[in-house]
């Protein structure tokens, strides 16, 4: 092989006379920076084509140690870093990329070139290649978003408690949970529906009077509990019959006057608005004057809300010639007693208080402040059963003596009213139909009262009930179905 040296000021000027000497195919084998220069050692480009076609067992003569490259260049030309002298004389980087100095392999020298590089990756040394130990994975901590607490490798490794596995009801969304119940109730309504059907196969007249208590506007409740006392061979003319009874039976009344004119006391009228709590004071006031004189009598009022409640209350008295006063706390309350002791009953007159108002509480408590006040509650007749059983549930206590059922006249059933006054045992003292005082109070009368309560709409009213509609409205009723057993239901 026919090595020539090429020594130049610049690496360009060097390139120059390798592509003069030997052609623009020379081979570049080595390039190094001299003082005064840049040194480069280039055969020819037939000079390496030779070799290639040497045979393999032809001798190669070793190159000489002075012209072995220090490391194997790859098949391009490099541009060798200048010595600090020679980067003034040096010309622009850009320039020496130009491509007119660049030293371009021929095609055979490109091929030898590229089998010399690109050797298969069988045949190098493993140990060229450098070697990365991948991490083993390691384990997720046991909650989510958790980080985990690093530990040296020579620490022994902790044992892991078991999660806690959650119950199936707390790792269910309060959604899942409203899913489950709509689910159920549909499924319970079907099934409630299944037994309606049944019961009026095996009990015709029982069912059909359960849709009439129904239709009336008793409760659910209660007319299962009715039903369920009838006889299971009870025809439909002696089934109303009996039901009739057992209302009468359930359904408690003041049976006279004496139960409560007479005996006399301290007696507060209370309830929500507009139930007629002023003309109902002043209608039991007329009754209390017949018996015992206008002397023994005494009005009083809380009402510090109603524009005019007082002059209203002192109209009432001025024509029953009866003395009025007004309270306006617990101690003006207990006073005014201690001075009316002496009267055989002393009527008050309260402030209109809804049921979901907590001055219900507070009304309560002023008037148990005195500790010898008993409440008459007025339930409005037309109201629903449900709005109802809010007022009880408000006005409940100790010191509840009995109920007044208001404005009858209005109300196109008193099922509802009737149903609450049972369920609840409470006593039904008197019925208010009118505005009239004294005329429009009275004392309960059962047949009347039931008469009124289980007189059904006409079969062209809206609210009349139609084939499996009752069933329907039972099923979609809190309460289990009546039973279908041989006594029962």
């Amino acid at each position: 092989m026919n090595v020539q040296r090429f020594f130049a000021p610049t690496a360009r000027e060097a390139l120059r006379r390798v592509k003069e000497g030997l052609g623009a195919d020379a081979i570049v084998l080595s390039n190094r920076s001299m003082d005064g220069g840049v040194e480069i050692l280039a055969v020819p480009a037939d000079s390496v084509s030779a070799l290639t076609r040497q045979p393999a067992s032809a001798p190669t003569s070793a190159p000489s140690p002075a012209l072995r490259p220090a490391y194997e260049l790859p098949p391009v030309a490099q541009v060798p870093v200048p010595t600090p002298r020679a980067v003034a004389a040096a010309p622009s980087r850009a320039a020496a990329y130009d491509e007119d100095f660049t030293v371009s392999l021929s095609s055979d020298a490109r091929k030898a070139a590229a089998e010399r590089v690109f050797q298969p990756f069988a045949a190098r040394k493993v140990e060229e290649a450098p070697r990365f130990s991948v991490p083993e994975p390691q384990p997720l901590p046991p909650e989510l978003g958790q980080t985990p607490r690093a530990v040296p490798a020579s620490a022994p490794a902790e044992p892991r408690a078991p999660a806690p596995r959650p119950e199936p009801a707390a790792a269910m969304s309060p959604q899942v949970m409203e899913e489950l119940h709509a689910i159920r109730n549909m499924i319970e309504r079907q099934l409630a529906g299944f037994a309606w059907g049944e019961m009026s196969r095996q009990a015709p007249a029982r069912t059909m009077l359960l849709g009439e208590l129904l239709e009336v506007g008793f409760s659910a409740q209660l007319a299962r509990k009715l039903i369920d006392q009838l006889p299971p061979e009870v025809e439909l003319a002696g089934g109303r019959a009996q039901l009739r009874n057992q209302l009468s039976r359930e359904l408690i009344t003041l049976g006279n006057d004496a139960d409560l004119i007479d005996q006399g006391g301290v007696f507060a009228l209370v309830g929500p608005t507009g139930v007629g709590k002023t003309t109902t004071t002043a209608k039991l006031a007329a009754r209390c004057v017949v018996r015992h004189g206008a002397d023994k009598l005494a009005l009083l009022t809380t009402d510090g809300y109603r524009i005019g409640a007082h002059e209203q209350l002192r109209i009432y008295g001025r024509i029953l010639g009866v003395s009025v006063h007004v309270v306006r706390d617990a101690s003006d309350l207990r006073q005014t007693l201690s001075e009316l002791r002496d009267k055989h009953m002393v009527l008050i007159d309260t402030a209109g208080v809804g049921q979901k108002d907590r001055m219900v509480a507070e009304q309560a408590a002023l008037l148990m402040s005195a500790g010898v006040v008993r409440r008459l509650l007025l339930l409005n007749s037309t109201c629903r059963g449900d709005t109802l059983d809010d007022v009880v549930r408000a006005y409940d206590g100790p010191d509840l003596a009995g109920c007044i059922v208001t404005k009858v006249d209005e109300a196109a059933s008193l099922a509802p009213v009737l149903d609450v006054l049972i369920r609840h045992q409470l006593e039904c003292s008197y019925i208010a139909n009118g505005q009239r005082v004294p005329e429009d109070l009275h004392l309960p009368n059962r047949a009347y009262l039931l008469h009124r309560a289980l007189k059904r709409p006409g079969e062209d009213s809206p609210h009349a009930m139609q084939g499996e509609e009752a069933g329907m409205m039972l099923a979609a009723a809190p309460g289990q179905q009546p039973d279908l057993g041989t006594n029962r239901v």
